[in-house]
């Protein structure tokens, strides 16, 4: 499956860490296991011919979890700022193959409109935000002039999870981390964590307030979609106000393939979300190689249309690439 000027294939959600920025990172989240860490710090090299070697025409990079999200507001700030001036080098470097999400100091929701602005002005594609800030999730009104503003740029905020709240951890997953650790991470804390996001950004009623913003989910849409059905019957029944849950998250939502290749679960976000709202991504360098992605979407059952919009159209159009 090789890129053709017409049809390239774009990744989405291709992580790096930043040696400033990952500096403040503690507990379980200040390390990678393994190579993913030195692949993680890697814009060329290893990065460029693993994407060669699967067919990806370009990736948008975005910095790993836990990004800015748990750093003070003080730090953050003036941190972020050269973080984003560091990833628009490297972007600028190699323009061709790489194109970029923003890092946001949400701790401060002015100052991170207004870097998503200034982010936005330097060709960024928008912003990832991951998890909590600061324990707070973002649906809380506070945070709303970061939406307020993606809103006004027209660009999209990709929800991407991270390590749950200290309390989860405890309450939910303590008993098997030893044996276990990735339970509370991918295998199925970082899908409960950010589709608890979804839901609560979808209650809070921000898209009644900006019904234009765009957000983008990673890993087939953290499950939501497969609970579409169930979230809008079960928050329609009597006794409560009512929400138009659906038709949020069909209007408002994208999702992308980032690790999860999965035929009968991408079918399934398909027929729930249309293939309009899926874009392709292979979590980089999580998943250690891209070209499981570009194999598996070979053979998925979709038109060779449905496939390229997967795998470029779709970005193309909602990032303005």
């Amino acid at each position: 499956m090789r890129p053709t000027p017409d049809h390239p294939v774009i990744a989405i959600e291709e992580h790096y860490w930043d040696d400033e920025l990952a500096s403040h990172f503690t507990g379980a989240e200040a390390s990678r296991a393994g190579p993913i860490e030195k692949r993680l710090r890697d814009f060329g090299g290893e990065r460029l011919r693993d994407m060669d070697a699967a067919g990806i025409d370009i990736c948008v990079l975005s910095h790993g979890a836990p990004s800015s999200q748990k750093i003070p507001a003080d730090i953050a700030v003036p941190l972020v700022r050269r973080v984003n001036d560091r990833l628009a080098a490297a972007v600028a470097a190699n323009p061709t193959r790489l194109a970029a999400f923003a890092a946001l100091p949400t701790a401060d929701p002015q100052a991170a409109a207004d870097e998503l602005e200034r982010c936005v002005a330097m060709g960024f594609k928008g912003a990832m935000v991951h998890g909590s800030t600061n324990g707070e999730f973002i649906d809380l009104p506070k945070y709303w002039p970061i939406f307020a503003r993606a809103e006004q740029l027209d660009v999209p905020i990709y929800l991407h999870p991270a390590q749950p709240h200290p309390a989860v951890m405890d309450a939910y997953y303590k008993d098997y981390l030893g044996d276990f650790p990735m339970l509370a991470r991918p295998a199925w804390g970082y899908a409960v964590e950010c589709g608890t996001q979804v839901v609560r950004l979808v209650l809070s009623g921000v898209f009644e307030r900006h019904p234009n913003l765009k957000i983008v989910l990673g890993h087939l849409g953290e499950s939501v979609p497969f609970q579409l059905w169930r979230l809008d019957q079960a928050l329609s029944r009597p006794g409560q106000k009512s929400v138009r849950f659906r038709e949020i998250f069909t209007r408002n939502f994208w999702i992308t393939t980032s690790g999860f290749f999965s035929t009968p679960a991408l079918l399934c976000c398909a027929m729930e979300m249309g293939v309009d709202r899926i874009l392709f991504s292979v979590d980089w360098p999580f998943v250690a190689d891209s070209s499981a992605g570009t194999r598996w979407m070979k053979d998925v059952p979709l038109c060779a249309d449905d496939k390229n919009r997967i795998l470029s159209g779709n970005a193309r159009r909602l990032l303005r690439m």
